[in-house]
């Protein structure tokens, strides 16, 4: 297709949104062995966690340690989820490049993810926002529930629309549009496209699918069909949301890699390192991933 992207560049998210849901700890020395191979496998951002209150989020408790302990790849942008101000601080003190401010378009699952009305948590994030681009971090705002949610069902492009001409307005470089009950189908897709390119350069837009029905994948072509490059995706498909019941993993990196190289689309990533990192992790969680391409790799290795 002519708007289908020459190059596409995946944000590995595994170390943040693929850890958060898992009940098994991941001791800081094996997250920052994890962490270190993902960053030489050629991809150019890491999300490696999220520096939210560890009462909420204990599998994340060693945000700070894990930011000072990694080896830096200069080739690597590595940014951490940041709820506020104290976030901010200790996300900083442990090196991150990029900030990630995360709200809802829901105003149910914004209240039981953030403990705030949607109204209330636009003036929390713009301060985490602007304190975040006077030190010089690129800020990238998550937008969970874009198109369906747990609580209210069906959220209308207009719902979104109204969070994310908000967050543009107070500073953010980029944004995230999450499926995160990973409900969504290709005609939901292009109803939300047709609307918000008519706002935002794509360039700009990120993809975030779940994969919960199996249509991460058809999810993530049609995207590519409207000219996205940029998608949100965890290794080995880890994943999940503790506030949106029933969420199954991120798409996962192994079998979006697959469609992309299949496609002739340049990645710059190499699927055997993400292979090997992939089998790391699943063995330290001591449980298969849902990945199909790493499991046809794994029984024809």
């Amino acid at each position: 297709m002519e708007n289908r992207p020459d190059f596409v560049q995946l944000k590995e998210v595994g170390p943040r949104d693929g850890l958060q849901n898992e009940k098994k700890f991941i001791s800081t020395e094996d997250k920052v062995a994890w962490i270190d191979m993902l960053s030489n496998t050629g991809v150019t951002e890491i999300e490696y966690s999220s520096f939210v209150n560890p009462k909420w989020i204990p599998a994340l408790a060693d945000a700070k340690e894990v930011g000072k302990r990694i080896k830096r790849n200069p080739n690597v942008r590595y940014s951490a989820l940041v709820p506020n101000m104290k976030g901010l601080e200790n996300a900083i003190e442990a090196g991150i490049d990029g900030a990630s401010v995360f709200m809802s378009a829901s105003e149910t699952h914004n209240m039981k993810n953030i403990n705030k009305t949607i109204d209330q948590t636009f003036p929390v994030l713009k301060e985490v926002i602007v304190a975040a681009k006077e030190e010089g971090k690129k800020v990238t705002g998550y937008v969970s529930t874009v198109f369906d949610c747990p609580y209210e069902g069906s959220i209308s492009p207009e719902q979104v629309i109204r969070v994310f001409d908000r967050l543009i307005e107070d500073g953010v470089d980029d944004i995230s549009l999450g499926d995160t009950i990973g409900s969504a189908v290709p005609s939901q897709v292009e109803s939300l496209l047709d609307e918000i390119l008519k706002r935002f350069p794509k360039d700009k837009i990120i993809l975030h699918f779940h994969d919960t029905r199996g249509m991460a994948i058809a999810n993530i072509m049609t995207s590519l069909n409207y000219g996205i490059t940029r998608f949100d995706t965890a290794i080995g498909g880890l994943g999940g949301c503790p506030y949106a019941p029933g969420a199954a993993g991120n798409v996962a990196t192994n079998d979006v890699l697959y469609l992309l190289h299949g496609l002739g689309i340049k990645t710059g990533i190499q699927d055997k390192k993400i292979q090997e990192a992939s089998i790391f992790i699943q063995n330290k969680l001591g449980k298969k991933l849902p990945s199909r391409s790493l499991a046809y790799m794994e029984g024809s290795a």
